[in-house]
């Protein structure tokens, strides 16, 4: 893994709102095409850190910087178009059909009201090709059916799925989902976990391609389970650490206490919650319990692993490799 594949860097980020420290010295690097599930206690500062990612809440101290897929890096210091962000309540346009919902962000984007009205030729022929290649990106998120139905006429999951194409056709470098499935129905969320699992294999592919992977994901979950099972990897953020150590009286905010790989699975493979009980508990331990300060060196050994090529999927796969194509420990987590 290379500095040419780091798509995000979180460098140093402190961040607090008048005496409340939220977070503290939070040093990230996420690889282009992975999906990172961020968990913590409530109050931990996950939602603060995306705000810092997204750039409407710029850290006090520490940056943020985006690599873009053309090597040119800048500091996220406002909202820009190469970050996109799905809230639990998502936003739709209800008088716009999920199709005209995805595609208005090209047209905001492209084009602007003199041009729309004085050169209407152009843009009727450039609104179809927005139109065209928001239907494409629907039937990737399996909505095929539903592009010419407008919010009220689709469930909750479904106007969630169309959210994320929404912000998916601006094609953002880094895709933030703050809780997202949190007011679904289980059998609907596991449908849209299942969504995550097909863009995730797209990115293996590519990569086997020798192509920059087209997604890279932050999702910020309540549910462990979840993190573990669409993420290739599980950061932990809480206020439950050892700051006394360093000679303070009071904490100084959230920092990272858990990083580490997870199991990769296939869109199409049940997951199997049973092997995930080790994982599942060692996350507890770190980052969940006030009781637990000491935080050990093997919590936090995800650089260690994909050093020592342990990651899977996107993180293991290289140009002509076979990373992503299953296999029984891609299956069960085996060799982490």
């Amino acid at each position: 893994m290379s500095n040419d594949d780091i798509v995000l860097a979180c460098q140093g980020i402190h961040h607090w709102f008048g005496d409340n420290k939220v977070l503290y010295d939070v040093n990230l690097d996420v690889v282009r095409g992975e999906i990172l599930a961020l968990v913590g206690p409530s109050g931990c500062g996950k939602s603060t850190l995306l705000r810092a990612i997204l750039g409407t809440h710029p850290p006090r101290r520490g940056k943020v910087v985006v690599t873009h897929a053309n090597g040119t890096s800048e500091e996220a210091l406002r909202p820009g178009r190469d970050r996109g962000i799905v809230y639990q309540c998502y936003s739709l346009y209800p008088f716009l059909t999920a199709r005209e919902n995805v595609a208005i962000g090209l047209m905001f984007d492209q084009t602007s009201l003199p041009f729309r009205f004085f050169l209407y030729p152009q843009w009727r022929l450039m609104r179809r090709r927005h139109l065209e290649e928001a239907a494409d990106l629907l039937e990737t998120l399996k909505l095929a059916d539903a592009i010419h139905r407008y919010p009220h006429e689709m469930s909750g999951g479904m106007c969630q799925r169309v959210a994320v194409a929404q912000a998916l056709i601006m094609k953002p470098d880094v895709l933030l989902l703050d809780e997202p499935f949190g007011a679904l129905d289980e059998a609907t969320r596991e449908e849209l976990q299942r969504m995550l699992l097909t863009l995730y294999a797209e990115n293996c592919q590519a990569r086997r391609r020798g192509e920059p992977p087209p997604y890279t994901i932050i999702i910020v979950t309540h549910e462990l389970n979840e993190a573990i099972y669409v993420g290739d990897r599980v950061v932990g953020l809480s206020q439950y650490w050892n700051w006394r150590t360093e000679g303070r009286d009071h904490c100084p905010g959230a920092t990272i206490v858990y990083d580490q790989i997870s199991p990769v699975y296939l869109p199409d493979e049940e997951p199997d919650y049973g092997s995930f009980f080790r994982q599942r508990t060692e996350i507890r331990h770190a980052a969940f319990d006030p009781a637990v300060l000491e935080k050990g060196d093997e919590l936090r050994r995800f650089w260690q692993d994909v050093r020592e090529g342990r990651g899977q999927g996107v993180l293991a796969a290289s140009p002509g490799g076979e990373a992503a194509a299953r296999r029984p420990e891609a299956a069960t987590g085996a060799g982490r």
